[in-house]
């Protein structure tokens, strides 16, 4: 707020970049730790294209994006997990602040995936 408040916008955006990148890096991070936690992940794969492509077991579903397009749902997460209790609080448009926060709904069937109806992967 300040950088904004001062001009400094280049600066401000750069910041606001690099925060909500290292926010959702950092959500991938645990993810991959639920996964090694859990036992499950021997089978990840070992190139960036095949974690870009989801070649793991589970997966990490996002509020707002196509498999889980509804953000009022994120209001059930949230009186669920009390995320005001770390400083995190939801919007009346259902959006998180501050905004370099995020939340998933993560499941590690076999069979989890991104936008199928009949079971198994997609390519």
């Amino acid at each position: 707020a300040r950088m904004f408040e001062a001009n400094a916008y280049r600066d401000y955006l750069e910041l606001h970049g690099l925060s909500v990148q290292l926010a959702e890096a950092l959500a991938e991070y645990w993810h991959a730790r639920v996964r090694s936690e859990l036992g499950i992940a021997a089978g990840d794969p070992h190139s960036m294209d095949g974690m870009f492509r989801t070649e793991y077991q589970g997966c990490r579903y996002s509020l707002g994006y196509p498999a889980c397009p509804d953000l009022a749902d994120r209001a059930k997460i949230t009186a669920l997990l009390e995320p005001e209790r770390i400083g995190v609080h939801l919007s009346e448009e259902f959006q998180l602040h501050p905004e370099q926060s995020t939340d998933a709904i993560v499941t590690h069937h076999p069979e989890a995936g991104y936008f199928n109806a009949g079971g198994g992967r997609t390519p």
